[in-house]
């Protein structure tokens, strides 16, 4: 008997009331049945055994973790029979060797592999080693940085503007963007977005511009707080609420398009660039999707408010020259298909993107000016890619007080827009994506059918892999007030290169 056992077995024998002093009283058959017969697995194999009994925990663990209690013949364990000292010294002795087996089949089987477990408690520690580093360097334990990096190689043929003559030669420019991602509770999210890019305001940069790319924007190499808010879940389920010094729009509410090309600004605000027209500064907004069974039709609703100037406290984030935009939406989305109306209030200095029209051409709301913009979108999309394609549409209606210039300077003025999309997903390999668009942007009601412009756009988005996609495209714009010069059509194209990290 090893040393264990030596030691255990007085222990035990001295707790246990003798009954007979010598062997003449040992139940020699119901030592003979405890050595021999067939050891329980569960206590719950026993009859006479319930979990009130004081010891029902402790015969649990002899047979479950040492397989060293057997029962009767008629599945009871007789708790209360009394038990002879040379009895519990058989008992003791049999359980003792049955744990003894067990230590042995599990040295075995350490000597048999060593050499593997060796291995392994290496491999352990560099992996123990490898995470104390990276916790030790880690920027956050909650923030998750993100990049996309994205180089345009384009130009318009013949460009020309009365301000900046020529602009008509191929331009290389970039759009960088670094997101930190934070979530304290892991259901909400803090936005820092920190952004750069060297794009001229001509004829690519600017939010006024017909030609105006979702990538672009006139930062001058200069890194740039671009947003900062912070959104989380409240009131009742489905409900989020966001706040920020840096926040847009468009972002607080559901952009209601499947077509998605990420080429000409006027197609990624959806066609309606009176009521999604990206205004940025600070603002609120509560968002709403109904609560349903992911992959389930739900109606979804938004309000927010964003004060451009809300930063100036001249202007402030309230009084009506702070650039004001409320904007409120409404609609109901599926999987395959969705359908929204959007409605935007602005004041002064808020605008029109994407606006086409002579003199205060910029669809910025002058000196006392309001408007209010009107939007309905619907899409629908197949369940599998094939030939038949996604199909976006949109109308937008826009109206501005005081446009007729009798009470104030004439700024913008009344306008409509609208669009059509088609786009083809997985083509000619999985994750590829082309598609076409048309529809005229935010043209005047002041100017002549004649002088109103049309755009239109053909991709291609080639996924090199998960993180790099390149994406050709050609547009064509007529009737450009900004650019006209006796040209009615202008043609241009980029090759569009995103890096995502």
């Amino acid at each position: 008997m090893k040393l264990k056992q030596l030691m255990l077995a007085p222990v035990a024998l001295g707790m246990v009331a003798p009954v007979a002093a010598n062997a003449a009283d040992l139940n020699i058959a119901a030592v003979n049945q405890y050595v021999s017969a067939e050891q329980a697995t569960s206590v719950t194999q026993f009859t006479d055994v319930k979990p009130g009994d004081w010891a029902y925990q402790a015969l649990g663990n002899l047979i479950e973790k040492y397989g060293c209690i057997a029962g009767m013949t008629d599945t009871t364990f007789v708790g209360g029979k009394t038990l002879t000292r040379f009895e519990a010294a058989a008992l003791l002795n049999a359980c003792l060797e049955r744990v003894t087996e067990n230590t042995d089949e599990l040295n075995r089987l350490a000597n048999d592999f060593a050499k593997e477990l060796s291995v392994l408690r290496g491999r352990v520690a560099s992996v123990e080693k490898g995470i104390k580093s990276v916790e030790a360097q880690q920027f956050s334990t909650t923030t998750k940085l993100r990049g996309e990096a994205t180089f345009v190689l384009g130009g318009l043929d013949g460009g020309r503007t009365t301000t900046s003559g020529n602009i008509g030669n191929t331009v290389f420019n970039y759009d960088l963007r670094l997101s930190f991602d934070t979530s304290f509770t892991g259901k909400d999210l803090l936005k820092t977005r920190i952004r750069s890019g060297n794009f001229s305001s001509a004829p690519f940069g600017s939010s006024s511009s017909l030609l105006k790319l979702d990538k672009a924007e006139t930062y001058a190499n200069t890194m740039t707080l671009d947003r900062l808010y912070y959104r989380f879940p409240a009131l009742a389920k489905g409900v989020y609420l966001t706040a920020g010094a840096q926040v847009r729009n468009t972002e607080m509410a559901w952009i209601p398009s499947a077509y998605k090309s990420d080429i000409l600004d006027f197609f990624s605000v959806a066609g309606a660039p009176g009521v999604y027209n990206k205004a940025t500064g600070s603002g609120f907004g509560v968002e709403w999707m109904q609560p349903v069974k992911k992959g389930k039709p739900a109606f979804v609703a938004n309000l927010n408010y964003v004060a451009q100037n809300g930063n100036d406290p001249t202007k402030g984030q309230f009084d009506e020259d702070g650039a004001l935009n409320t904007l409120a939406q409404i609609g109901y989305r599926a999987p395959q298909y969705g359908i929204a109306f959007g409605y935007r209030y602005g004041t002064e200095g808020s605008r029109v993107r994407n606006f086409n029209a002579l003199g205060a051409g910029s669809g910025a709301l002058a000196a006392n000016q309001t408007s209010n913009g009107y939007a309905i979108n619907a899409y629908w999309q197949p369940k599998k890619s094939g030939i038949v394609p996604s199909v976006s549409g949109a109308y937008g209606w826009n109206t501005v007080s005081l446009a007729d210039g009798k009470e104030t300077p004439k700024g913008a003025t009344d306008s409509q827009t609208w669009m059509v999309g088609l786009q083809w997903s997985d083509v000619f390999a999985k994750g590829n994506a082309a598609g076409a668009a048309i529809g005229a942007p935010g043209n005047a009601a002041s100017l002549a059918d004649d002088k109103k412009a049309m755009l239109a756009e053909i991709f291609y988005r080639h996924k090199v892999s998960d993180s790099v996609s390149i994406t050709p495209a050609l547009f064509w714009v007529s009737n450009n007030q900004a650019l006209k010069n006796n040209v009615t059509d202008y043609y241009g194209g980029v090759i569009q290169t995103t890096f995502k990290f």
